[in-house]
């Protein structure tokens, strides 16, 4: 379900209430007793964690912007270039 950020327009209180889509939007505060309570409008702060997602598994290598994925791989570093005509990156 999801989380409603509401603010009364008479005090200036504000709350979080998790209610279902289908719920009637909340009217009285709590606080002042008034029915001056209005909706926000928020952004929804959230990060798919785990595997499974396109962030940690479709993307190529090069390409990943999770956490563990913002440190480039030590292959790419010219102290580990091994081939003998170096590598496309020393050329």
């Amino acid at each position: 379900m999801p989380i409603y950020e509401y603010a009364c327009t008479a005090c200036g209180h504000t709350l979080e209430k998790i209610q279902k889509m289908s719920d009637a939007p909340l009217t009285e505060c709590p606080e002042c007793g008034k029915s001056t309570l209005q909706k926000q409008v928020s952004a929804a702060g959230f990060r798919l964690k785990g595997g499974g997602w396109y962030e940690t598994d479709f993307k190529s290598n090069n390409k990943k912007n999770v956490a563990a994925g913002d440190k480039k791989p030590a292959s790419d570093s010219p102290a580990s270039c091994s081939s003998p005509g170096g590598c496309k990156s020393h050329k």
